[in-house]
């Protein structure tokens, strides 16, 4: 099942997409809400969560910044999978184990950049059913970036190559 939440909008929302697969800290996910407000992308999460997930939990951790967030919720990885499959959209995992770097491939609008779990990371049946795989490199020795980072480095880098930032009117 799936369940959308979409605040009402002076613009449009982009093509391409976040997921969150089972985040487990509240403070990310409001962090990854405020990030897909201000860019423009919908966010999408893969329940169930390592916290309460209600519309007052949500409130709280995605601040004032909800009311411009859209937001997909499905209740499993195999509801979001139909969904996936039904809209065909690609599918990008952002991970550690990957040996393709997040600057060597080229992005889609329509891609979706899906991040796992803080405390896991994404299990083997989503890395089977990622269409790419991708890490940011960092430091030898250091295990992993905050998944929020790891989005606005990878988003930032997908928005680029598309064209995708929002338009940008000069300050008067």
């Amino acid at each position: 099942m799936t369940q959308e939440f979409i605040a009402p909008r002076l613009h449009r929302v982009r093509p391409m997409k976040l997921a969150l697969y089972q985040p487990d800290i509240p403070q990310n996910t409001g962090a990854i809400l405020r990030l897909g407000a201000c860019l423009d992308i919908a966010v999408h999460i893969i329940e169930p969560t390592g916290f309460d997930i209600s519309n007052r939990t949500l409130k709280r951790t995605g601040l004032d910044y909800l009311k411009h967030a859209h937001i997909t919720r499905h209740v499993s990885f195999d509801a979001f999978e139909a969904w996936r499959t039904e809209n065909a959209h690609r599918l990008v995992l952002l991970t550690t184990t990957a040996s393709t770097a997040y600057t060597d491939i080229t992005y889609r609008t329509d891609d979706i950049l899906m991040l796992g779990r803080e405390s896991a990371g994404a299990p083997d049946e989503v890395h089977g059913r990622a269409d790419e795989r991708v890490r940011v490199p960092m430091a030898e020795g250091l295990r992993s970036l905050n998944i929020v980072t790891a989005a606005a480095i990878v988003l930032g880098e997908a928005l680029r190559q598309t064209g995708g930032f929002p338009e940008t009117r000069p300050s008067a």
